[in-house]
Order: structure tokens, then sequence, then C-alpha cells
């Protein structure tokens, strides 16, 4: 128990803890943005479908994902996969927030930009449509957080345990409060993503050297 308290894995806890807090509102975000085209009665009925889905999904996803993380090359695949989660996540940073407040409008069931409506400038859609794109998302997202979480904690497996249980408490308990924090502090999303950003690289750096005994000629 002494081991998680040791300077390295509380480094790899705080790590771990930005990821979790940044990917759980982006998730979130997403979510919302889906459920936003639906009338009221079934835009709930949605939100709580991708919120189950996405806990349920990082708790599959994870008890794969660590033992995988072990095969020669996955660890370098693996931080080149958050590579690109990072850019993607510096695209959605860099756009106008118009989409977001819908989203948001839509979790929380208000009228964020007082214009009268809840979630009312967004695209309408059927059920079927918005619950297919939440699961698309889950799925994509789930995986994101658990490798970069695996990444971060590293050779801490009380941090990684910490970690996907914190990931899954806040999908399923605070996705709303998470959405509307980052939304209003974005400077919290910029530091996610410099760490995530950092995550990457070290598993790529790791990953680099795990492969160069089985190169030919290294």
């Amino acid at each position: 128990m002494t081991e998680f308290f040791s300077p390295e894995a509380m480094t790899a806890l705080l790590q771990v803890i930005m990821i979790d807090l940044v990917l759980a509102g982006d998730n979130a975000i997403v979510i919302g943005l889906a459920a936003a085209g639906l009338p009221k009665e079934q835009r709930r009925n949605a939100i709580v479908v991708g919120i189950i889905a996405a806990a349920v999904l990082r708790i599959g996803f994870a008890a794969a994902t660590t033992q995988l993380l072990q095969i020669v090359g996955l660890l370098f695949a693996g931080g080149l996969l958050l590579l690109w989660v990072c850019w993607k996540m510096w695209r959605e940073l860099r756009q106008n927030h118009a989409q977001e407040t819908q989203a948001i409008e839509a979790l929380s069931e208000s009228d964020v930009d007082y214009d009268g409506i809840v979630a009312g400038k967004a695209p309408r859609k059927t059920l079927a449509q918005a619950t297919w794109q939440i699961i698309i998302a889950d799925v994509s997202m789930s995986l994101d957080n658990v490798l970069a979480v695996a990444g971060a904690a590293r050779e801490h497996p009380n941090v990684l345990i910490f970690g996907l249980v914190l990931s899954v408490a806040l999908m399923g308990i605070a996705a709303n409060l998470i959405a509307n924090l980052l939304q209003k502090h974005r400077w919290i999303a910029y530091v996610g993503l410099v760490v995530i950003l950092y995550v990457a690289g070290d598993m790529i750096y790791r990953g680099a050297l795990e492969l160069l005994p089985h190169v030919p000629g290294a």
C-alpha cells in the first residue's frame, strides 16, 4: 500500500485523475450532442443508455487492454492511437462552442443559451440514429480512456485500478457536472490534453524500446 504513495505513483495518480476528468467530460458532451436532436421524452432515455454503455465498455476494455499492452508492439501502437486522440481533442477545442451548448442543454435539460428552447438548434434525428451514434462514440472514447489510464499508471497497479474505477464512476454519476465544468473552464481541457500528449509520447518511447531488440540488425 505504501507503493501507492511513492512520488512516482502520486505523479501517475494526478495524471490519471486529469485524464479521467477530461475524457469523461468529452464523452458526455458527445453523448449529449447525439441526443440533442431528439424530442424531450426520448432524449433522457438516449443519454442514460449512452452513459451506462460507456461505463460498461470501460470495464470491458480495462479487462482486455491491461493484458494486451503486455504484448510487444501494442504499447507503441497504443501511444500512436493516443496521439490521434490528442489531435481530435485539439480540433474539438478549437471549434466554436455552439454545438457544445446544445449538448450541455440536452444533458442538463436547461436553457443554457437563453433562447427559450432546450437543445432547439440541434439537427432533428430518430432515436435509432441517436443511439447508434452514441454507441459508436462510446466504443471509441472508452478505448481511448482505458488506454490513456493504463499508459499513465505504468507499473502501478493500484493507480491503474483507481483510475479505471474513477473513470466508470465519473461517467455513471457526474458526467453532466463535468461537461458543464469543462465548458466553463476551458483551460482544464487544455491541461488534460497536454497530459494525454505526454502519456502518448511516453508510451511510444517505451514501446519503441520494447520493439528495438526485435528489429533485424538493431
